[in-house]
C-alpha cells in the first residue's frame, strides 16, 4: 500500500472515530450507500479496510436509466469478491415529478428500511468536500440563511458522511490505484441540473483546497447550534403555551432570534406550517408595529408581546 492510500485509510478511521466514537469497541454494523461511482466505491473500500466483517452495502436502482441494473450488479460483484453483504433496492412506486428530489426521498426511504430489516445501526454516504462546496454555492444562489449555509451535515441521526473532508480527486485516485473502473453516471453531465452547472462553473478554479468548504460549513453549523441553544433557553423563559396557542412575552431580540422564536411559536400552533423567509420577515415587521396578521392558518397579534392562535374559520355567506 502506498503512502497516499495509507493516509486515506488513516484519515477515514479518524473520521469514523470522531463521528461514531463507540463503534470501534462495540458490535454495531455500518451500512454503506454505494452507487458504483468513484466516491461511493472509495467509501466501500475504505470501510472494508477499516472494519472488515462489520459492514454491509446497498445500491439503489431508481429505475430511471436502463444501465442502472448493470451498475448495481457491478457493485454486487465487487462486494461478493470481498465478502461484503450487498443488496439491490428498488422503489415500488415509479419516481415522478422533480426527479432529483423525488429520487433522493425514495433512496433514503429504501436505505432506512433496509437498515431496519438488516439490524444495521449506522448508514454512511459518500458525500465529499467537492459536494459540500457545490451545495454551499447553490444555497448562496438561493438566498439561504445560516441553517442552509451549514451545508451537508457530517452526522444527522444515524446517517454519517465520513468523506466530507476528502477531495474528489483523491477518492478517484484511491479507487483507480486498486484496479477498479468506477461507474460513469451520465446524469452528472446533465446541464438541466443546478448542481451540474455549479460543478462545471467551479471546474476552472484551480489551486483551491475544496476541503476547506467543509471547515466553513462546520463553523456555520456550530453557529446554528449556538443559536438553537439560545432560542431553546429563551423559549423556556418567554414562550407560554395555552389552550388556544401561545404567547411570546418578550420580543426585543436581534432579528435572527426573533425569527427563530416566531417559528417556534408557529410550530406550537401548527407543526406542519413552513412559511418562506420573506413571509417570516413581513410578519415580524407587522408584529413590531402592533399589527395583526394571518400566516397560514395562524392569527398573529403584535404589540409589546406577541400572541399566536389558530384563526377562526370563516363563515359561509
Amino acid at each position: 500500500m502506498d503512502d497516499e492510500a495509507a493516509s486515506l485509510d488513516e484519515r477515514f478511521v479518524q473520521a469514523l472515530d470522531r463521528l461514531i466514537p463507540a463503534f470501534a469497541s462495540n458490535e454495531e454494523k455500518l451500512g454503506l450507500a454505494v452507487s458504483g461511482g468513484p466516491d461511493s466505491l472509495a467509501l466501500l473500500l475504505l470501510a472494508s479496510q477499516a472494519h472488515p466483517g462489520r459492514i454491509a452495502a446497498a445500491t439503489v436502482d431508481h429505475g430511471l436509466r436502463p444501465e442502472a441494473l448493470a451498475e448495481a450488479e457491478f457493485v454486487a460483484s465487487i462486494c461478493s469478491d470481498r465478502g461484503i453483504p450487498h443488496e439491490i433496492l428498488r422503489p415500488v412506486v415509479p419516481i415522478r415529478g422533480s426527479i432529483q428530489s423525488a429520487a433522493r426521498r425514495a433512496r433514503y426511504g429504501l436505505l432506512l428500511d433496509w437498515m431496519k430489516d438488516k439490524h444495521i445501526q449506522w448508514l454512511a454516504t459518500a458525500h465529499h468536500a467537492d459536494d459540500q462546496l457545490e451545495t454551499m454555492i447553490m444555497r448562496i444562489l438561493r438566498g439561504s440563511g445560516i441553517d442552509g449555509m451549514s451545508g451537508i451535515r457530517e452526522k444527522r441521526a444515524h446517517i454519517i458522511r465520513p468523506l466530507l473532508h476528502f477531495q474528489k480527486a483523491e477518492l478517484i485516485s484511491y479507487v483507480a490505484n486498486q484496479g477498479l473502473d468506477a461507474v460513469d453516471d451520465p446524469s452528472n453531465r446533465d446541464q438541466g441540473f443546478d448542481r451540474v452547472r455549479v460543478r462545471n462553473a467551479l471546474r476552472d478554479l484551480e489551486g483551491f483546497d475544496t476541503s476547506l468548504a467543509s471547515q466553513s460549513a462546520s463553523a456555520l453549523g456550530s453557529a446554528r447550534e449556538a443559536l438553537e441553544w439560545m432560542v431553546e433557553w429563551l423559549a423556556e423563559e418567554h414562550v407560554t403555551a395555552n389552550d388556544t396557542g401561545c404567547t411570546l412575552a418578550h420580543t426585543n431580540f436581534p432579528h435572527e432570534i426573533q425569527r427563530r422564536l416566531l417559528l417556534r411559536c408557529l410550530h406550537i400552533c401548527d407543526p406542519a406550517l413552513s412559511p418562506r423567509g420573506s413571509q417570516i420577515d413581513q410578519t415580524i415587521s407587522a408584529l413590531e408595529k402592533g399589527e395583526t396578521v394571518t400566516l397560514g392558518n395562524i392569527l398573529c397579534r403584535g404589540g409589546e408581546s406577541w400572541s399566536f392562535q389558530t384563526a377562526p374559520k370563516r363563515r359561509n355567506s
